[in-house]
């Protein structure tokens, strides 16, 4: 479905990006893979998806912090394959604080890698997609991007952020062959999230398991989590002829976190 397209995944080195890059590379696109982690893992990864899919994996490890690297990224992926036909911005991390007690530093540093990355990056991939008449953009956002939760002020901006570029994105490229979409995934069972759970046991004295029981009754009624293969499925609904005409949509994953 997507041989001779080319998907950069930002955060593609570990948990839902790598899913989705497994997913793309296994429907035939060459992959940009994005992130940090130990160098021969992520060199045993991408070796491993080539082989498998018989596709080209290259690797970046472009700070999505830092706008000159992400510009620097994209281009030399064009240059390479011809042009970013897939972007999928994914890159995020997370810091917990009552808002009084944020480290503004923490802030700003969680706003610029989950939002402001995902303009960064469209930004440069925009041009070539507009040139070949085709692309598609695909924000990874999050039950977060649509409602709040307690302590997690930049978060929740950022990802409200990342909807609202979205629908800005969608309307800029009407009539061009590209679109725009946001995946709003509830919990994921990533290292992020694990972090989340193993921090919640130690403090409710609880085990692993309780404590995952609990983090999903909370919020997702369906008590399951979510898998990156999932979302990846999505995504290939989005690089397909039969979804040319959804853009600016904002996706819910979420075992039904936000119908409550």
């Amino acid at each position: 479905m997507l041989n001779g397209k080319t998907a950069l995944v930002t955060g593609s080195t570990s948990g839902i990006g790598l899913g989705i890059a497994h997913t793309l590379a296994a429907q035939g696109a060459n992959i940009v893979l994005n992130g940090f982690g130990d160098a021969d893992e992520i060199e045993r990864i991408r070796k491993d998806m080539a082989e498998k899919n018989g596709v080209t994996v290259t690797y970046s490890d472009a700070d999505m912090s830092k706008p000159d690297q992400i510009q620097q990224m994209v281009e030399n992926a064009i240059q390479q394959f011809g042009s970013v036909d897939v972007l999928v911005n994914n890159a995020g991390i997370q810091h917990v604080a009552p808002i009084d007690e944020f480290d503004p530093q923490k802030f700003e540093q969680v706003v610029q890698i989950n939002l402001n990355h995902c303009f960064h990056t469209t930004h440069a991939a925009l041009p070539k997609m507009r040139e070949k008449g085709w692309g598609r953009v695909i924000n990874i956002a999050s039950a977060h991007g649509l409602v709040a939760s307690k302590g997690k002020a930049a978060y929740v901006a950022a990802k409200h952020g990342v909807v609202g570029l979205t629908k800005v994105t969608a309307l800029d490229t009407t009539q061009s062959g590209i679109t725009c979409n946001a995946i709003c995934p509830g919990w994921v069972k990533t290292p992020l999230v694990e972090q989340q759970i193993e921090k919640k046991a130690q403090e409710q004295n609880c085990s692993v398991q309780q404590a995952e029981h609990d983090l999903l009754a909370e919020k997702q009624p369906a008590l399951e989590f979510v898998t990156p293969e999932q979302i990846g499925a999505y995504c290939i609904f989005l690089c397909s002829e039969e979804a040319r005409t959804i853009t600016g949509a904002e996706v819910k994953i979420d075992g039904g976190w936000t119908a409550q």
